[in-house]
């Protein structure tokens, strides 16, 4: 029996913003959510997922398009690209800002105090021996995302 040769494209039903990981996933066979994990990774540890994301963005044609040469597929990438930058800097520009000063005030007091700690540590201090930074940042994520999630729900 002979097997349907599978071709690479970025996916329109699978897309967050280009496509790339659900067309990836439906070309590998596997979940989407776990290609958009591992460019995730790769972005933290090296910044490569960024690069490699764009890159297939440029070069993958989107699902359904009309075969075109390599030179129009590159024009045509960069130009969606151009227009989905252009979309969430809209988005963000229009976002609401934070209307809760003290909200403000404690994410900037946490931002100073854990700066001067880590200063303080970086700088070889052995008063700070103690500091478990396996403990303090999860601990930071957590109340600046409590502190986020109180300002919301006084909004509603």
């Amino acid at each position: 029996m002979e097997e349907k040769k599978r071709k690479l494209y970025r996916s329109r039903s699978d897309a967050i913003l280009g496509g790339v990981c659900g067309g990836l996933g439906a070309y590998l066979g596997v979940d989407a959510n776990i290609v958009r994990l591992v460019f995730l990774l790769l972005l933290l540890a090296s910044g490569t997922g960024l690069l490699v994301y764009l890159a297939l963005w440029l070069l993958v044609p989107q699902e359904g398009a009309q075969p075109s040469p390599a030179e129009q597929r590159l024009e045509e990438g960069a130009q969606e690209i151009a227009a989905k930058a252009r979309e969430l800097s809209e988005r963000v520009r229009n976002a609401d800002r934070p209307n809760d000063a003290w909200v403000a005030l404690a994410i900037g007091i946490a931002l100073v105090a854990i700066g001067a700690v880590v200063l303080l540590h970086n700088l070889g201090l052995p008063a700070l021996w103690w500091i478990r930074w396996g403990v303090v940042w999860p601990v930071v994520l957590i109340l600046i995302g409590l502190a986020l999630l109180l300002r919301q729900g006084r909004r509603r």
